[in-house]
């Protein structure tokens, strides 16, 4: 996520500052050769694509910062986040395409920077690229996985993340369940709040929230970005030549660029994105076929959908909005006073799915029978599972055998992935249980009579797509 405050560079340039203000901007970017010796390269599509990498160095990192935010530990020397950001050909549109850090990848052949041992092809976790081969091989990566052809490359760090935000005088965001996380020390309750550069941070960082792990953490980097997009818009910054110098000077000072990413590649894309604003903006993931894949000697992977992600990056190539506006409500076809009434559409039996936040294919689940009924948890864990859970169809007798009422025990960590767990099961009892780690447990109750509500979580996408959202429809 730092590497996506390098977009609002281009979004504050879209006020047209010229080279009076933007003058010396260049010596503060630090110079990477990404595309040095590169061949056989995808051939370029129509619109300009950029790779926005966000490293996890923090050097310039002060020790009140970093007790204050959590920014300790040694750095992994790795992409911590990876986007793809699309302007289109006529500099009226941007999408946002966010690459899973897990994604399972095979990397080229290449020379490991660090040892300086020449390496073949072998598979990998896409965030690693850069700890074997730099800036370099990420690029080479990312092209051979997506066939699209990055033009710019940009970098970015955790100074530079928080120097923005506080410049811009902080960035407002809403959430309606409350956020904690106790690694990152994220903690916000309900409700809108305005977030300086550290707690910005805090909350792109964050993993722990839920279930949902990095998925879910990069959703809330899409809504902050579009929430970073309206407040640059909305402030005032584009229309202050010295409040748009100090923002530009935050941001570059900590960010290194591919060499042909200049002052007046700035500045040309800035004039032509003068209209830009959230709603000119859209958001997806690329597509996931399979979470969880196992990798001997990388561990769990996140693995492509291919024919989702071929049609999403073909998409990108030929230029193509993918979340194009909703048509008018007074566009749609009347019925005719005249014309007979249409049937009724048949109703689904049975309530409709309850709204989640977190899908139900990332919630793991173990079920434990807490009855003297034979045979009950092997029907509850059927059940939840026939509606999506990701039980481990390995159900245990519990403890005590007079459990009246269901109940979910969670870790706090995860209490939204337990609250959609709890909404596929009307009237159980959630109970915080500390230190119990991703996998929920589901006690069954003598209330339990055989069925599961079905939940879906909330905005998803069919499988194989990508959900995908504008910018104007993620900010308070």
């Amino acid at each position: 996520m730092r590497a996506v405050t390098t977009l609002s560079v281009v979004v504050l340039a879209s006020a047209g500052i010229g080279h009076a203000v933007m003058a010396g901007l260049d010596a503060d970017i630090a110079r990477v050769d990404p595309f040095k010796d590169m061949k056989n390269r995808p051939a370029a599509g129509h619109g300009m694509n950029v790779l926005l990498v966000g490293t996890d160095g923090r050097d310039q990192i002060t020790e009140h910062e970093r007790r204050k935010y959590r920014l300790g530990g040694a750095p992994c020397h790795c992409t911590d986040t990876i986007m793809i950001v699309h302007i289109s050909e006529d500099r009226e549109r941007a999408t946002v395409v966010s690459l899973p850090r897990d994604s399972y990848a095979e990397i080229p052949p290449h020379v490991d920077q660090t040892t300086g041992q020449q390496h073949g092809a072998h598979p990998i976790k896409l965030n690693a690229a850069y700890a074997e081969g730099g800036p370099q091989l990420t690029v080479r990566t990312v092209e051979d996985m997506t066939h699209l052809k990055i033009d710019h490359y940009l970098e970015v760090d955790f100074i530079s993340f928080m120097r923005t935000v506080d410049v811009l005088g902080g960035v407002r965001i809403c959430t309606a369940q409350p956020l904690k996380d106790s690694y990152t020390g994220l903690d916000l309750s309900p409700g809108t709040h305005t977030l300086d550069g550290g707690q910005a941070l805090q909350y792109v960082r964050s993993r722990h929230v839920d279930g949902a792990s990095d998925l879910g953490r990069m959703k809330r980097q899409q809504r902050f970005l579009a929430a970073l997009i309206e407040r640059a818009a909305s402030s005032g910054v584009l229309l202050n030549p010295i409040r748009f110098r100090d923002v530009t000077r935050a941001v570059l000072g900590s960010v290194r660029a591919d060499m042909g990413f200049g002052t007046d590649e700035l500045l040309d894309l800035g004039r032509a994105m003068r209209n830009f604003s959230p709603s000119s903006s859209e958001f997806t993931t690329v597509p996931i076929g399979q979470m969880a894949y196992p990798v001997k000697g990388i561990g769990s992977t996140l693995k492509w959908d291919p024919a989702g992600s071929a049609r999403l990056f073909q998409s990108l190539r030929d230029d193509k909005q993918l979340a194009p506006p909703a048509s008018p409500a007074s566009s749609a076809p009347s019925a005719s006073p005249a014309s007979p009434a249409a049937p009724a559409p048949k109703r689904p039996a049975g309530p409709p799915p309850a709204t989640v936040e977190v899908a139900p294919d990332q919630v793991h689940v173990q079920v434990e029978n807490g009855t003297g009924t034979a045979g009950l948890a092997r029907k509850m864990d059927a059940a939840l599972a026939g509606t999506g859970f990701a039980t481990n169809h390995r159900p245990v007798t519990a403890v005590r055998h007079d459990v009246t009422r269901t109940v979910v025990s969670y870790d706090p960590r995860w209490d939204r992935s337990a609250r959609s767990l709890a909404a596929a099961l009307p009237g159980s009892e959630l109970r915080a249980v500390r230190g119990m780690g991703p996998v929920l447990r589901v006690t069954v109750g003598a209330d339990f009579k055989g069925d599961v509500r079905k939940v879906r979580a909330d905005d998803p996408a069919p499988q194989g797509e990508a959900s995908l959202m504008r910018g104007d429809e993620r900010v308070c």
